[in-house]
């Protein structure tokens, strides 16, 4: 290996490298030799989500910290979010979640958030990295008393539930709202029914009784069928599909049809800018938001600025710029007066907040902006090579440029979690955008599959 860290910690196959109990416990050794502070003992949050390599990597990294002087506490099948809000809570000096996130059970992650809650700049990732792969981390050992220990944290689901809980108004409930929500058979299986529950909404429960290899299987928001149906079956005023470290959301209306990231995204910054509350004016987005959000934001004097893919560079420009607001198209939604990464119970909340107080429908709520249409295909491939360095692919890049000549848009990028090139074209006409983005992505399978 040359590198561990992608674009949102180390991922990979379980039980093969880099996604190896050996390696897992290599990097909780030297996750503990960066964050040790200068009080002696120092101690650090592990969380996972609920696939079966979990057991074995939450091991690997429970043993790597003792080993290195550093206490563990672990609170189990957590959302990622909750990390965050737990490593700053219980005054930890890092935190650490186990979580393929979207990805089927085979796969799984490691990412790390410092003791702040903001996941670590790529430095200390750099600095992480290099103490493992040069083989230094082998020879830091404690011994005899300064071996750290391991805690359970029986609380942490309850202090999670309270926190999110208070980013609503205060003595606002959900009284009335009849509501579907499918965890994804993941992290969010127990937290996200009990809050809702618990403000009063009537609630029915998709994708709640993981078993290991479940997550993601045909449920949460890569898999909106079956919400889309229940939805429509029991009449529910609103979806709600997360994935599975419940880090993103999306929703479905009491129609079926899907409100993606970029409309959710819309409906909260036009609300905030009405109450005063968006910092600048400003969303913050990527690259792959839609043309029609950013033309709406405009229309009611709402800047949007983009990034590169991944909620840790929409979260690095709003901390540099102080901004509050922004997200992906993907549901990963950061409301930086709440939490410091996404968080797909917050935002939930916040969306059902907003049908309480204007008393519409979320079909009202989402029709704002007008979509430009858009296509999007995944190109499985085995070389890592940036498709615009391969001069024919390039070429064709620039050819459909040309032809759509300003109105519309072609990104063609590499996956940072999967061996994927992921081709999207914005255009005027959903058919013939549909045969280009066939034809670059055939091209880019002929070149690098």
């Amino acid at each position: 290996m040359d590198r561990l860290f992608g674009t949102d910690g180390v991922r990979g196959l379980a039980n093969l490298e880099p996604m190896t109990s050996e390696t897992a416990m290599k990097l909780g050794r030297a996750a503990t030799y960066i964050f040790k502070n200068e009080t002696g003992r120092h101690r650090l949050v592990i969380g996972k989500d609920t696939r079966i390599s979990g057991y074995m990597l939450e091991c690997g990294l429970t043993s790597g910290i003792c080993s290195m002087g550093g206490d563990v506490l672990l609170v189990g099948p957590l959302p990622t979010p909750a990390l965050a809000f737990l490593t700053r809570s219980l005054r930890a000096d890092a935190g650490i979640v186990i979580s393929g996130s979207h990805n089927p059970f085979q796969d799984n992650g490691i990412k790390f958030f410092g003791r702040d809650g903001f996941k670590l700049p790529d430095a200390l990732e750099k600095k992480m990295e290099d103490l493992i792969l040069s083989g230094e981390i082998n020879h830091l050992r404690p011994t005899a008393a300064e071996i750290g220990k391991a805690h359970r944290v029986d609380d942490a689901e309850g202090r999670y539930i309270e926190f999110v809980k208070n980013s609503l108004p205060k003595r606002m409930k959900l009284d009335g709202l009849k509501v579907v929500v499918d965890c994804a058979n993941g992290a969010a299986y127990k937290v996200t029914p009990k809050v809702l529950l618990e403000l009063g909404a009537e609630v029915t429960v998709l994708g709640n009784k993981p078993d290991g290899i479940n997550i993601n299987d045909g449920c949460g928001c890569m898999h909106p069928a079956l919400l889309q149906r229940t939805v429509r079956e029991l009449g529910a005023d609103v979806g709600i599909a997360h994935d599975g470290d419940a880090d993103r959301v999306l929703f479905v209306t009491s129609s079926g049809e899907i409100v993606d990231g970029d409309r959710v995204m819309g409906m909260c910054a036009l609300e905030l800018k009405r109450q005063g509350q968006l910092q600048g004016d400003t969303v913050v987005s990527t690259i792959m938001s839609n043309l029609g959000l950013e033309r709406a934001l405009h229309s009611s004097g709402i800047k949007m600025v983009r990034t590169a893919v991944g909620d840790r560079y929409v979260l690095e420009r709003m901390v540099r710029d102080g901004y509050n607001f922004g997200g992906e198209q993907s549901g990963h939604i950061i409301f930086l007066d709440y939490n410091t990464t996404g968080d797909g119970l917050i935002t939930a909340l916040q969306v059902l907040a907003l049908m309480i107080k204007t008393g519409r429908p979320l079909s009202a709520l989402m029709d704002f902006m007008e979509v430009v249409p858009q296509v999007m295909i995944n190109v499985r491939v085995k070389s890592r090579k940036e498709p615009n360095q391969v001069p024919v692919v390039q070429q064709e890049i620039e050819r459909i440029e040309k032809k759509l000549d300003n109105s519309g848009r072609v990104l063609v990028r590499c996956s940072g979690t999967e061996p994927l090139v992921r081709v999207m074209i914005e255009g005027q006409r959903q058919d013939e955008i549909q045969s280009m983005a066939e034809e670059l992505a055939r091209l880019i399978q002929k070149q690098l599959g």
